[in-house]
């Protein structure tokens, strides 16, 4: 089983392109068209030609595609304002469009096409973040348009007061842990007990 040989990189047209068969992925595509709708398509799809005259089936980016469709050839209306200054769609920029895709297109065995589409669903699921360095980012934003947060999302992240009732980790809690018998903390929110 020899890897993936990459043999170009081009736009292609949405009608050239297959799904994966079987792809076992649930994207959240509206996300995914709000993120190309502010910043356009920042990432290409990888697409592998399976035979000269054979489709071209995408192995990661299959969401993207959806979403991309989802989008269709006519021109949208939506804008952002950057800098002060209004910004169009960055998929139509404000204009009917043909309807495609950057795609880097390569060529490689079943085996390896079915290990690349795999492999490009899991290992983000295996990511996790810094949540301190992750408040930060999001800070440094004006809005939260295209990045797959929400504002309340935005907020409960970068808000460090605690529920009313519910004491902040220090020394005590520790030395609680380390008294004979079960040590437990109920939640004054949702009544959930906690058990050490």
């Amino acid at each position: 089983m020899p890897p993936a040989v990459h043999v170009r990189t081009d736009p292609i047209p949405l009608g050239e392109l297959t799904p994966f068969p079987g792809n076992a992925k649930r994207g959240n595509v509206p996300a995914i068209l709000s993120s190309l709708r502010r910043n356009g398509q920042y990432r290409a799809l990888v697409v592998r030609h399976v035979q000269p005259d054979g489709p071209l089936v995408v192995l990661a980016g299959n969401h993207t595609l959806q979403a991309l469709q989802q989008h269709g050839p006519d021109a949208c209306d939506y804008t952002a304002t950057v800098d002060g200054q209004t910004q169009p769609c960055g998929v139509c920029h404000g204009e009917p469009w043909t309807p495609q895709a950057l795609c880097q297109v390569l060529v490689c065995d079943d085996d390896t096409a079915r290990r690349i589409n795999l492999a490009d669903n899991r290992t983000s699921d295996l990511g996790t973040y810094d949540m301190d360095a992750l408040a930060e980012l999001l800070s440094y934003l004006d809005d939260h348009d295209g990045t797959g947060y929400t504002d309340d999302e935005v907020t409960r992240l970068v808000t460090t007061d605690l529920p009313e009732g519910f004491t902040a980790y220090d020394e005590s809690v520790a030395d609680d842990l380390n008294t004979p018998g079960p040590a437990s903390h109920t939640c004054p929110n949702c009544g959930h007990t906690f058990q050490g």
